[in-house]
């Protein structure tokens, strides 16, 4: 990894602006959800109390309702005039019953409606209780005053009924002695059904109503019934509370939750919902699920935009590397064209400028070498005087005919026109077929010299013929395979000179059948005519095919450069190929 870094470029930009981009994205992501986290407890919060203040309504309202359904009846002239009588069978009785059905049939949330006289054995109350159990929660039966009783049993029509009931003493009109007290009683069942289950912005949290000392009369959760709240919760502050309503926090790991509160002052109660934290945690859940999901979307789509401008940032400057590393020497530096005003595209433009520099500094070169090399060439050319020495080699010739010495006058007939084309008034270039011919000369003179010890034979294309070609390139050859190849065995050896069109140009072969070279000979005979002049090793016909494969690669490039082919006992083959042109170039590179 740190390799990787240390080597590319759009590496080390990609991973720089990923981290300058996800450390904030992550920190802005952690500052949301906990910013989140705590308006969703605030939010929570204001809604319990909300919550609370719409219960509160309803329960003041139903308490309030029946505290004046109390004073209705007590004020009722035959209550007053039942209550006074000791006549359990006076004539009130039959209108207060009708009375009392009428209301607990108005009113769901009342159970039943008695009256007890002390002028009664027996109270008076709706004919669907069967029995009570309200004697169990009254302390003292002399009521003077109001009172709300605590939870108690009840038997009715409808089966055993949980209830607490409004007590409220009943005096004379006349003489206001005491005449005894009405019960009205509310169905916890039914109440429970007001107070509901409220949700809190989390989920739906627990709902309680508290009597004055401090027990649960009503509530969503039935087992906390008739419970005091010090008893569920010992160490709560909450009866100690002297504010009207409120939230704070309760408990610690899974039994930390949020107690809100709401006192109801006209009657002493008092409301109380619990939102368990596990509420807070799915909601934080989800906030933290979507924050993540938020931050990792922005991660992915900020790493793609990264790396994708990165890339296309450092897509020149890429193609630039791969140009200069992969760059031959011998080949002209490629040109990468970017329209580009920034930087990079001012790098690019000085590199097309530098790959131009050095093409003309390397073609300048060329020619030079090319002059220089020529230039000697004519030097020695010059040293002799071709009329002096064509005008003796033909007296010479002449002399040899009279004398009828037939083979002298045709080696020295063969010398004059080999010297002849060398000379070539100067020019470097000339047809294939006075090349082959100059190559036939050379042998026609080598034959009379060591007369029996090889044949040349020719096979060159027609239309091949005609092309041109540098001067003097198949002659050196010819000379290597006569001297280190058919004369160093002892049987007659054949050499084969051959001139082909083919798709790429003009393909010359010069094989012989001569000792032949071993693969290690071979390999530092191509390694040597590739070095300069002056750094080669003397290496057997090294000289003449160095000369060759030099002026092939300064006329006409790397792909004319000699091929060397041999086997120990089987040969030599050395073949090169020339672009076919019809017209001739002369002293023109490539």
């Amino acid at each position: 990894m740190k390799l990787t870094l240390n080597r590319s470029l759009q590496a080390k930009l990609s991973v720089m602006m990923l981290i300058s981009t996800v450390i904030p994205l992550f920190f802005l992501g952690a500052f949301s959800y906990v910013t989140s986290s705590r308006v969703n407890e605030e939010k929570t919060k204001q809604i319990g109390i909300d919550a609370l203040g719409r219960i509160q309504a309803n329960v003041r309202f139903i308490a309030q309702d029946v505290e004046d359904m109390s004073i209705f009846l007590i004020g009722d002239k035959d209550v007053q005039q039942y209550m006074s009588d000791f006549d359990y069978d006076s004539p009130e009785r039959t209108r207060i019953l009708t009375l009392i059905a009428n209301l607990v049939q108005s009113k769901d949330y009342i159970t039943n409606i008695s009256i007890y006289s002390k002028n009664k054995t027996q109270p008076l109350q709706a004919p669907n209780l069967y029995s009570s159990n309200l004697s169990s929660v009254i302390e003292d039966w002399n009521l003077i005053g109001k009172k709300w009783t605590e939870l108690y049993w009840t038997q009715s029509i409808h089966g055993p009924e949980l209830v607490f009931s409004f007590l409220r003493a009943v005096k004379s009109t006349d003489n206001f002695d005491s005449l005894g007290f009405v019960a009205i009683s509310i169905n916890e069942q039914k109440l429970s059904r007001y107070l509901g289950t409220p949700n809190f912005g989390v989920g739906p949290g627990d709902v309680m109503l508290l009597d004055k000392q401090g027990e649960v009369i009503s509530g969503s959760r039935k087992e906390w019934l008739s419970k005091r709240w010090e008893e569920m919760f010992p160490e709560s502050l909450l009866l100690d509370s002297t504010l009207s309503s409120g939230v704070y926090t309760e408990g610690e790991g899974h039994d930390k939750k949020t107690v809100l509160y709401t006192k109801i002052p006209q009657f002493g109660w008092m409301l109380v919902s619990l939102v368990p934290y596990e509420l807070y945690a799915e909601e934080n859940r989800y906030i933290w699920l979507l924050t993540g999901s938020a931050v990792t979307l922005a991660t992915v789509l900020t790493a793609g935009l990264i790396l994708f401008l990165v890339r296309h940032v450092t897509k020149p400057l890429k193609i630039l590397r791969r140009l200069l590393v992969r760059l031959d020497p011998n080949e002209p530096m490629p040109l990468y064209q970017l329209e580009s005003p920034d930087e990079i595209g001012q790098l690019v433009s000085s590199y097309n400028q530098l790959g131009e520099q050095i093409k003309r500094l390397k073609q300048q070169l060329i020619r030079s070498e090319t002059r220089k090399k020529e230039a000697d060439i004519r030097a020695l050319q010059s040293q002799i005087n071709p009329h002096f020495l064509y005008n003796t080699l033909s007296s010479v010739h002449w002399i040899a005919l009279m004398r009828q010495e037939q083979r002298i006058a045709d080696m020295v007939g063969a010398l004059s026109d080999f010297l002849r084309f060398s000379l070539n008034k100067g020019k470097d270039f000339c047809s294939v077929e006075q090349e082959i011919n100059h190559v036939r000369n050379y042998a026609l003179i080598q034959s009379i010299r060591f007369p029996g010890r090889f044949d040349v034979h020719f096979e060159v294309n027609p239309r091949a013929g005609r092309l041109p070609m540098l001067k003097l390139l198949l002659q050196p050859l010819v000379e290597n395979a006569m001297i280190h190849g058919v004369q160093k065995v002892k049987r007659k050896g054949m050499i084969y000179v051959t001139a082909m069109l083919e798709e790429q140009g003009i393909r010359f072969t010069v094989q012989d059948d001569g000792i032949g070279m071993s693969p290690e000979i071979l390999n530092r005979l191509a390694e040597n005519i590739l070095q300069p002049a002056e750094q080669a090793e003397d290496a057997t016909g090294g000289y003449g095919l160095r000369n060759v494969n030099e002026r092939l690669l300064l006329h006409y490039g790397a792909s004319s450069q000699l091929v060397l082919e041999s086997a120990p006992g089987l040969g030599t083959r050395i073949s090169f190929i020339i672009p076919a042109k019809e017209d001739e170039h002369e002293n023109i590179d490539r």
